[in-house]
Order: C-alpha cells, then structure tokens, then sequence
C-alpha cells in the first residue's frame, strides 16, 4: 500500500488537483442496498419502511442525480483518506467535524471529501423527522442517509486514486461498483446480520471507512494480477455517446478480474445493508421510538402487502431474492408519459350517433286511472357540424 501511496503523491504533485470521485455503487447497487437493509429492520420499524419501499429505492440515488446541479454535492460522497498521510492516516485525522476542520481548514476537507459526517449530519436531520412525525422528511432523509452510508463501504471512495487513472487503471471504479455487482448479483449472498443500533455512530462509520480503506491494495493489484492474460485489444471495449469515446473494461475481463476480487465487492455490499438499517434504527431510538404505525394509513399492513413482504422475507433468508426478480433494482422503470405526448380531445372529431329513440310502448288492454309518469326529455347539443346529436352517457372509469 506505501508504494502505491507514494506513486499517488508524485502523481497528484504532476498532475495537480483531481476531478471529484465517481459515482458509488451505481444506481443498481444502491438501490438493492437499501432495499435488502428494510428486511433487516425490527417489526416496530419495518412495515412503515415496507410500505415506503419504492420511494426509498427509488430516492437513494438522489444524491448522484443532483451532482450536476449542486458543485458542493460531490465531496460528500468521499474521503481521500490518502492525501492526508501515507501510513495510517486515520490516527492522524480527527473524526470529530470542529477539530478536523481546525487542524487542515474547511477548504481542505471539502476538497478532499467529508461523507463521514454527511452521514452524521443526515442522520441528525433523520432524528428530527422522527421526533416530527414528518412522514415526508422520514422517507426522505432514510434514503439519503442510506445512500452515504453505502458509499462510505467503497474503498475506492477513499482514495485519490479514486478511478485508477493515477495508475494506469482508468475505469476501476465503475467496474468495481456497477460492472461486477450487475453482472453477477446472482451469485452473491445478500442476506446478513439484523440492525443493531451502534453504540456511537461517529466511532461506527469511521470504521466502515476505515475497513473499505484496507481493501485499497487488493483492489488496485487484483487488477493488475487479472491483466496479465488480456491485451489492449482485449481488455477494453469502447463506445461512442454523445459525441464522446468512452473506454470501460470488457465483460472478459471482468469475468477474470471478478474471480480474483468478486468475494470482496459481494462482501461489502452484504456489509453495508445491516449498517444502514443500523444507522435507521438509531435514529428512531434517538427521537424517542415514535409509534410508526400512527403515520399510516391504514395503520397496518393491508393482507396483500403482508403477503409481499413475507414472500419476500422468505427469498431473502434462502438468499433468492435476485433469482426470484423480487429487487426492484432488476425492474424497469414505467415510463412516464410527459405531457405534450397525451393526445387531447380533437374538437373537430364527430360526436357518436344519438341514441335511437325508445320504441312506443304498447297499449294496454286495461284503462289504467294511475297517472303517467311524466316524459322524460332527452337532452341534445349542437354537433361540429351544427347538426343535433344526443348528448352520450360518459363511460365508467374502468372501461
């Protein structure tokens, strides 16, 4: 690990600054994270988070969607852990926000990164919805705290060689977190431990990026080690999009590259889903344990959902949740029509026919001395033509 931290140092100093660090996981690992993290959840917790499902999935990649909107989004996805020392630089940075802040300036920590306490500070903001009853903030905040947690098990989310573009190993980082994983999530064991709320929050995602740091040296020489079979020609593939030449690692090597690695990146995704509902669960314990179920309704689980969810407990126990298409990672979106594509109402187009008139009824044998009801009048409107037609019955809402 020395060697390739000095190697990054002279090419930081040749290089000058970095671009800010790629996208964590995906869209696709986030989103099976942070669903795999609600089966985790103590029933107090979970039916209110299994309601909430699609939205949590569907909103903890909002902090990647937003990176080109907001320039300050993306040093809260990192920490470039390297840049700070070369041998153990965890005992030499502050974990506390103030004192780190003190010793190498607020400027520095941006640049660098700060997802450690982004997660601090989203679960500060969880705690507060809970304590709310802010269903909205609830959903809203659990997603985006989940999303930093998750990129906190990266290891190359903690390094400035963050894509290995400072050692010749450009595209590592998407091939680590989105090629492998959506490639062979049906091969890796998502089922793991029950939330446990940490006793020190601070001390717990420290330590979660402290141990992605560890994997730095086997995921840069793994690299290297699955190269030695693959030629250029081989070893990439490249396309063509936007008027742009993108190169990403070929499925070949990816398939060779994932037998010496694929352990690893399947380990630290089963990691990361119990500490995410870890980091739920403590700050609902914070707020005071608020009776979920009052921000429900209805206040329980209705059959059908309580049918999914055990349907879907019992595939995540036996490890199939990916084998039985139940992540909704593996589903397509349903486009959503926008609206110049609805088609209104052409106000030329013809009317449909009137209704035929009744047929007279016939005349009874008997005189009846019950008077007639009146006669109904059937209302008519003027046509596109101007001709009369009869005002037709709208149809029911299922047809």
């Amino acid at each position: 690990m020395k060697k390739i931290i000095l190697s990054l140092g002279l090419a930081v100093a040749l290089l000058g600054p970095l671009a800010p660090a790629a996208h964590a996981w995906g869209f696709f690992g986030h989103r099976v994270i942070t669903q795999v993290a609600i089966y985790e959840l103590p029933a107090s917790m979970q039916a209110f988070y299994f309601r909430h499902m699609p939205e949590l999935v569907r909103l903890c990649t909002a902090p990647d969607e937003r990176r080109n909107q907001d320039k300050a989004e993306a040093s809260r996805h990192y920490i470039d852990m390297d840049h700070y020392a070369e041998d153990n630089p965890f005992a030499k940075m502050p974990r506390d926000y103030e004192n780190a802040q003190e010793k190498f300036t607020a400027d520095t920590l941006r640049k660098y990164g700060t997802v450690p306490w982004t997660v601090l500070e989203n679960r500060t903001k969880l705690v507060e919805a809970f304590r709310e009853r802010d269903t909205t903030a609830i959903v809203k905040y659990s997603a985006e705290l989940a999303h930093y947690v998750e990129d906190a098990f990266v290891p190359l989310h903690t390094t400035v060689n963050y894509d290995g573009q400072l050692t010749n190993q450009g595209g590592l980082h998407s091939l680590w977190e989105s090629q492998l994983p959506e490639r062979y999530i049906l091969t890796y064991k998502l089922s793991g431990d029950e939330a446990k709320a940490p006793a020190n929050s601070q001390d717990a995602i420290w330590g979660v990026i402290q141990n992605s740091y560890g994997f730095l040296t086997a995921t840069f020489d793994l690299e290297t080690k699955a190269s030695k079979g693959f030629t250029p020609q081989t070893k990439y593939t490249y396309t063509h999009r936007f008027g742009k030449t993108q190169r990403r690692y070929s499925d070949a090597f990816a398939d060779e590259y994932n037998k010496l690695v694929g352990g690893q990146v399947d380990f630290r995704m089963r990691q990361a889903a119990p500490m995410v509902a870890s980091f739920w669960l403590s700050a609902w314990q914070e707020a005071g344990r608020p009776d979920l179920s009052g921000l429900m309704y209805p206040a329980k689980l209705s059959k059908e959902e309580k049918e999914k969810l055990d349907v879907q407990l019992k595939a995540f126990k036996a490890n199939t949740l990916p084998q039985d298409q139940l992540l909704l990672a593996q589903q397509k979106e349903k486009k959503v029509e926008a609206p110049d594509e609805i088609k209104a109402a052409d106000p030329n187009e013809a009317l449909p026919p009137p209704e035929p008139e009744p047929a007279p009824a016939e005349e009874p044998a008997a005189t009846v001395t019950t008077p007639a009801a009146p006669a109904k009048v059937k209302v008519k409107t003027k046509g596109a033509a101007g001709t009369e037609k009869a005002k037709s019955k709208p149809k029911p809402a299922s047809w």
